[in-house]
């Protein structure tokens, strides 16, 4: 039974990421498909938390590339989209979270 779990939710993995990565709407790619968009919907939403702590690579580079800051502790962070986001000492987690969520879903 669990190994039926883990290739359900590995197909609706799939699909989420291939719909994030297509360009199209939720409904334009569940047609293509012919996956009811509630469900899609769901699983992105059951998947989100999941990729919200995935790990990402790390890249330390030399003190010349940090932004000039108040004690320059900034925290520079590149995106695969080349956005750069510098977060500085203090920041709330959870809101970072969702401003890196809304960054890496628009091209």
């Amino acid at each position: 039974m669990r190994g039926r779990r883990l290739e359900t939710c590995a197909k609706w993995e799939a699909l989420v990421a291939e719909q994030a990565g297509s360009g199209l709407s939720v409904a334009a790619f569940c047609r293509e498909r012919g996956v009811p968009a509630s469900q899609l919907f769901a699983w992105k939403r059951r998947l989100r938390p999941a990729a919200v702590e995935s790990f990402v690579e790390v890249q330390v580079v030399g003190s010349g590339a940090r932004r000039e800051t108040a004690g320059n502790r900034a925290i520079e962070i590149l995106l695969e989209s080349g956005r750069r986001v510098f977060v500085e000492p203090g920041f709330e987690a959870a809101h970072l979270r969702a401003v890196l969520a809304v960054l890496e879903t628009r091209a």
